[in-house]
């Protein structure tokens, strides 16, 4: 039976969304999941190659109350929400993932931690970026470092952050994927000779779908 957010003591701030959908988590530790995906508007870090740079301008898409993204992803069975970007953390993002978690959900974000972290969060991925420094209290906070592989130097950047996380902390080496027929051999040696690490593919890409 579908359980409406409005049964719960939600003040209606509102963010701006640029795209909500359900599908399935495509990379990383997560990889395989159903998941609700909720794609926050605004960025600052300026990846060249990032592929929704439309999410760039946080002034650009509509914003939402709380209550209302609650109640888009309570329209599908899957009780994982994944809150991505732009760059979230952007926003003060406390309610909505209480509200998410109230709702039964499993709350995961994927950030560059250039801001503060604020929310509750089941799952936190790490991608830290070259394009701007992360904040330093993402390091204590991650459960999974992802780190795109570019080109061969990124190698150097990922044992960088690699030896700030905690402990635990997943490590994962992804190609970037217009770069990936080269650079997926050079992180499978890696990994071989490294492994501490593990290999993350866009898997949704293989798989055509969003």
């Amino acid at each position: 039976m579908s359980v409406s957010i409005a049964e719960f003591p939600v003040t209606a701030k509102k963010l701006p969304v640029m795209e909500s959908f359900y599908t399935l988590q495509g990379e990383g530790f997560h990889n395989g999941k159903a998941a609700y995906f909720i794609r926050l508007g605004g960025c600052e870090v300026g990846c060249h190659w990032c592929d929704v740079k439309e999410s760039w301008d946080v002034n650009a898409h509509p914003s939402f109350a709380v209550t209302e993204i609650v109640d888009g992803a309570l329209a599908y069975p899957g009780r994982l929400a994944v809150i991505t970007g732009g760059e979230p953390l952007m926003h003060d993002l406390a309610e909505l993932t209480s509200a998410l978690q109230e709702a039964g959900f499993q709350t995961n974000i994927e950030t560059s931690g250039v801001y503060p972290v604020t929310g509750s969060w089941d799952w936190i991925c790490f991608s830290p970026k070259k394009f701007k420094e992360p904040h330093s209290d993402i390091y204590d906070k991650a459960s999974e470092l992802k780190v795109i592989v570019y080109n061969k130097s990124d190698f150097a950047f990922a044992e960088e952050h690699a030896a700030r996380v905690s402990a635990d902390c997943v490590l994962l080496l992804q190609p970037e994927w217009s770069r990936q027929d080269l650079m997926l051999p050079e992180i499978i040696e890696y990994v071989k000779d490294n492994p501490k690490w593990r290999v993350s593919l866009q898997t949704h890409k293989y798989m055509q779908i969003p």
